[in-house]
C-alpha cells in the first residue's frame, strides 16, 4: 500500500500539470515530480510500477509534453538512485542479507525466470473483465461516467490523457500469465478521476432534462449502494488472514517458553494470509550491525521461521524433525507425530439461503456459536451478532425466507509436535 500512496501522489502532480497553463514553470516541475515518485515507488515498493512509468513517459513524450534531457532523465535518475539508497540498506537489515534489492529479486524470479505462473494463471482479459469492475465496485463508473467523460468534447482531452497510459499499463501487464488485482490497483484513482468528470457533467445538467435528472438519481443511488457494499466487504476482508491469526494464537499458547528455542514451519497459504515477517517474534532488539553478522544473529534467535517450498524437502521425514510447530494448509502432509493445537478459519464466500434452508454443511457460517467464541474479542464478532439480529427481524417478514450468510472454513492448522526435538525444546 505504500506504493499506492506514492502512485496517488504522482497522479496528483500529473493532474496539476495538466490543469496549469503551458507557459507556467510549474508544468514541467509537475511532470518531473510525477515520474520521480513513480520511479521511486517502483524501485522501493512495487516493481510493476516500472511498466506504468514506461507507458506514462511514452505518452507524455509522444504528445510533446516532456523532453528527454530536462524531465525524463532527471526524474528517472533521481528516483532510481534515491530509491536504491533507501531500499538496499534498509531491506538488507531486515532480511539479514547484504546486499539485497527485494523488488529486483522478485522481478527476476517471477518475470524473467517465469515462476509467477507457479501461483496460477488467468486469461488475458482477466484485468478488464474481472479485476477492474470489482475494484471500481460501482458499475455506473465504468458503464456510464467514463464513457461520457471520453465522448464529451469538454472533458475528452484530459480524460484521454489519463486513460491512454492507464489502459496501456493494464494491457501490457495482461501479457503476464499470472494475474492479481493488486498488481493494477494503482490505476483506480485515475479511473475514478475520469469517472468524476463524467459524473460532474451529468449532475450539473440534472435540471435541464428528465434524462439528466434520471441519470443523476441513478448516480446518487449507486453511490449509496456502493458505500453499503464497501462497508460490508470491509468486515469480510478482515476474515482473510488465517495465517496471521494462527501465528498470533501460537504466541499466546499456555506453557509456551518464549526464551527457549522455538522452530516454526510456515507453508505458502500461511505466509499469504498474514504470517509475515512483521509478526515474527525476536528475543532481543536488533541493531544495524546485525546485518554484518547475519548468521550469528540468526543463530542467537529464540524463534526460527522456515518457509521452505521445495517438494523434495517437504517429502523428507528428516526435514520435519527440526520443527516444534507448523502452520499449514494441509496437516496430513506434515510428516511425523503432530497434534492440532488450533485451527484458523477464513472467509469462504457468501451463500444464498433459500426459504426454509438452514446454514450448515462443511463450512461454518460467520454467526456460528463456535466462531463467535473465537472472535469474542474482535469487532467482527459484533458485526456477526448484528447480522444475526437483522436476520431474525427481516428474513421472514421482508425477504420471505431468503437470506445471505458469510461462510467460514478451516484454512490454517496450528500443529505442535508430540516428540522432543533439538536441544532446548
Amino acid at each position: 500500500m505504500f506504493a499506492f500512496v506514492f502512485s496517488t501522489l504522482a497522479l496528483q502532480s500529473l493532474l496539476n500539470a495538466y490543469s496549469t497553463p503551458w507557459s507556467s514553470t510549474a508544468v514541467p516541475r509537475g511532470y518531473r515530480l510525477s515520474l520521480y515518485l513513480l520511479t521511486f515507488a517502483g524501485v522501493v515498493f512495487r516493481s510493476e510500477l516500472a511498466i506504468l512509468v514506461g507507458t506514462l513517459t511514452l505518452y507524455l513524450f509522444v504528445t510533446r509534453r516532456i523532453s528527454i534531457t530536462k524531465i525524463i532523465i532527471p526524474a528517472g535518475l533521481a528516483g532510481a538512485v534515491i530509491g536504491l539508497l533507501c531500499t538496499i540498506p534498509i531491506d538488507s537489515f531486515f532480511w539479514q542479507s547484504f546486499p539485497l534489492w527485494p523488488e529486483w529479486t522478485a522481478f527476476y524470479y517471477n518475470t524473467i525466470l517465469g515462476h509467477s505462473a507457479d501461483w496460477g494463471v488467468s486469461p488475458w482479459h482477466f484485468y478488464f473483465a474481472n479485476a477492474l469492475p470489482r475494484l471500481m465496485l460501482n458499475p455506473a463508473t465504468y458503464l456510464l461516467c467514463i464513457p461520457i467523460a471520453v465522448l464529451n468534447g469538454a472533458t475528452r482531452r484530459r480524460s484521454l490523457d489519463l486513460l491512454v497510459p492507464i489502459l496501456s499499463f493494464v494491457g501490457l501487464y495482461s501479457l503476464l500469465p499470472h494475474k492479481e488485482w493488486r498488481f493494477i490497483i494503482y490505476v483506480i484513482p485515475g479511473l475514478t478521476a475520469i469517472a468524476a468528470a463524467g459524473a460532474a457533467w451529468i449532475w450539473t445538467r440534472r435540471a435541464k432534462s428528465i434524462v439528466y435528472a434520471f441519470l443523476s438519481f441513478t448516480l446518487a443511488v449507486s453511490v449509496l449502494v456502493s458505500f453499503a457494499a464497501s462497508t460490508a466487504l470491509l468486515a469480510v476482508s478482515s476474515l482473510n488472514y488465517p495465517g496471521g491469526e494462527a501465528l498470533y494464537q501460537l504466541y499466546g499458547q499456555k506453557g509456551l517458553e518464549h526464551g527457549r528455542r522455538n522452530t516454526v514451519h510456515l507453508d505458502n497459504l500461511a505466509c499469504q494470509t498474514g504470517a509475515t515477517r512483521f509478526l515474527e517474534n525476536h528475543n532481543a532488539n536488533q541493531t544495524i550491525l546485525d546485518v554484518l553478522e547475519a548468521q550469528k544473529a540468526l543463530n542467537n534467535r529464540a524463534w526460527t521461521y522456515d518457509k521452505t517450498e521445495e517438494p523434495e524437502k517437504l517429502h523428507d521425514p528428516m526435514f520435519w524433525d527440526q520443527f516444534k510447530f507448523a502452520l499449514t494448509e494441509r496437516p496430513e502432509k506434515a510428516i511425523g507425530s503432530w497434534e492440532t493445537s488450533w485451527v484458523a478459519y477464513g472467509f469462504s464466500g457468501v451463500r444464498i439461503l433459500k426459504p426454509g434452508e438452514k446454514s450448515g454443511g462443511t463450512v461454518v457460517p460467520l454467526d456460528d456459536v463456535g466462531w463467535e467464541e473465537y472472535m469474542a474479542k474482535r469487532w467482527t464478532s459484533r458485526v456477526a451478532a448484528m447480522w444475526k439480529r437483522v436476520e431474525r427481524l427481516f428474513r421472514e417478514s421482508v425477504f420471505r425466507g431468503w437470506w445471505a450468510e458469510v461462510k467460514m472454513e478451516p484454512k490454517v492448522w496450528l500443529l505442535t509436535t508430540t516428540e522432543r526435538i533439538g536441544d532446548g525444546l
